[in-house]
């Protein structure tokens, strides 16, 4: 996959691999406000292809997304999305652009991952090959193999979920520091406005005083 900028800070999950099965692609990048990225990847004619995405920080946690074929063929777009996925079957082969637009935000950059998988995934080695029905050992392979990516399916959402839950934490947090030092300040400048009144009330002469001091 190729970001069409190259400024934008893009921090790899898991780097893009191939490991004899589907080609799949994990990432979280940078958005920053009033900007757009762009990445594209070459993909095949009638290759199944999912994209899945999250905001996981900024603003109102939302994005704008586009998907567009070689021929400039919208296949995707969603407007102020917080995350989606999607599947489509190629019609042509050639890059495909994945544009994710912050445009809309005048002043908060985003945090989003995309997890992009291209192609279906193949049976473990020696077992799609063969005509004759599965041992039993064979079909508990498949089951674990299967079972295993669910789990990272899984470890990866509640990653995203708990920095995301963290990130609301700390704002939250903030608010209440800076509101608690706001009403610090104000309790102590009340305090000082209070004592130097009452200060006043008590040094100050009466006409009464004045007139009876005036007489010795």
């Amino acid at each position: 996959m190729i970001p069409s900028n190259k400024n934008s800070l893009i921090v790899f999950l898991f780097s893009s691999y191939c490991i004899c099965l589907v080609k799949s692609i994990e990432l979280t990048f940078e958005l920053q406000d009033k900007a757009k990225d762009c990445y594209y990847e070459n993909i095949e004619k009638n290759t199944s292809t999912t994209l899945e995405y999250q905001v996981v920080t900024g603003g109102q946690y939302d994005v704008d997304v586009i998907i567009e074929s070689p021929t400039k063929e919208i296949l995707y777009r969603q407007v102020k999305s917080q995350f989606d996925s999607h599947t489509f079957v190629a019609t042509v082969s050639g890059p495909y652009a994945i544009c994710f637009s912050n445009e809309f935000s005048t002043f908060s950059h985003k945090l989003v991952y995309m997890d992009l998988q291209v192609g279906e995934e193949d049976a473990l080695p020696g077992i799609g090959e063969q005509v004759t029905v599965m041992t039993q050992m064979e079909t508990t392979s498949q089951d674990i193999h299967e079972y295993l990516n669910k789990i990272i399916d899984y470890q990866t959402h509640h990653r995203l979920k708990e920095a995301q839950s963290r990130k609301r934490a700390e704002d939250l947090n903030h608010h209440v520091a800076l509101w608690s030092a706001t009403e610090t300040i104000a309790i102590l400048l009340v305090a000082i406005v209070q004592v130097f009144m009452l200060k006043r009330f008590f040094t100050e002469k009466s006409p009464t005083q004045i007139q009876y001091k005036s007489m010795y």
